[in-house]
């Protein structure tokens, strides 16, 4: 389609605010109204009735109306990707100037699973707490990775062998895996591996977490009839375990922290995985990313033997 100038009446020019650019932006993106609204936060009507202001303001159609939603017209494009633009800058600028905050103080958004938030981190973020009060937390767990670079997260905590190459951070170490039971259920000792295999009920990571290199072993060694659950949280399946309702491969910072449940065989070497430290570039100086990050890697140090399965007590 080739690219058309965009005139727009001087005076319409200058009456365009910002929060008419996400309008138009959200628009073109979701290519509907009810979808465009959710995102804005606003409801369908507001989105309707802002919309043709704009257009009444600039003077042309910015989207066409059809059956199947709503297209940009060559001026539309050209709006949505100035829009684009703009929110690319204002994301570097907000970037840039939070990096050169001068005291460790006010608001870090950490992003970690709830494995490693209740496994791990939680003593550590009380003591920094403690230490540096004005510094405030916000914490979000989850699996799915955040966009540190659009500013979606300050810090990432994650298990991963490929962090991304915009980030910068440290290894923290490798978090092993082993197979978990409870310990009333093999009071005689551990089987070998190949007979639990064979005979034992066995829990799974979710859909949401087949990516996990425990996934994948059972997918592999282990018939689906002999799968007795699927839980979509890492802390589901070491809950799983207690109950009683199967064995497990659990991370051994959580399996050999838990009175009731015995390690059943070593780690599996091919089961473990990174724990990277993350945040982006233009942060790293900022007094509180520093603190909190120096914090944080201080504390996984300490805890070094059971986050790589040294042999319990």
């Amino acid at each position: 389609m080739p690219e058309v100038e965009v005139q727009a009446p001087r005076d319409a020019a200058r009456s365009i605010a910002w929060d008419d650019f996400r309008l138009i932006k959200a628009v073109a993106e979701a290519r509907n109204l009810p979808a465009a609204a959710a995102r804005l936060g606003i409801n369908h009507s507001t989105v309707f009735r802002r919309l043709r202001q704009i257009e009444a303001l600039l003077g042309f159609p910015l989207f066409e109306r059809h059956r199947t939603g709503y297209a940009p017209t060559p001026a539309g494009e050209q709006m949505a990707a100035l829009a684009a633009r703009v929110d690319e800058d204002i994301t570097a600028v907000t970037r840039h100037l939070a990096g050169q905050a001068p005291a460790a103080a006010g608001e870090v958004r950490i992003a970690t699973s709830d494995a490693l938030l209740s496994g791990l981190l939680m003593p550590m973020l009380a003591r920094l707490r403690q230490a540096h009060p004005a510094i405030r937390l916000d914490v979000v767990t989850g699996n799915e990775a955040l966009n540190l670079s659009r500013r979606d997260a300050d810090i990432a905590i994650r298990a991963t062998d490929a962090p991304p190459e915009t980030l910068v951070g440290r290894r923290l170490g490798r978090i092993a895996w082993a197979p978990y039971g409870r310990a009333e259920d093999v009071p005689g000792g551990s089987p070998p591996l190949a007979e639990l295999l064979a005979g034992s009920d066995w829990l799974s990571p979710g859909d949401n977490l087949s990516g996990l290199r425990a996934a994948r072993f059972l997918r592999q060694r282990v018939p689906a009839e002999r799968i007795a659950g699927r839980f979509d949280t890492v802390g589901g399946l070491v809950a799983g375990v207690e109950a009683g309702l199967g064995i497990a491969h659990l991370p051994c910072f959580l399996g050999d922290k838990r009175a009731a449940l015995v390690r059943l065989a070593p780690p599996e070497p091919d089961l473990a995985t990174d724990l990277w430290l993350l945040t982006h570039p233009d942060l790293r100086q900022t007094p509180r990313i520093r603190v909190l990050m120096d914090a944080l890697a201080a504390g996984v140090a300490r805890m070094q033997p059971l986050i790589e399965g040294a042999a319990p007590d």
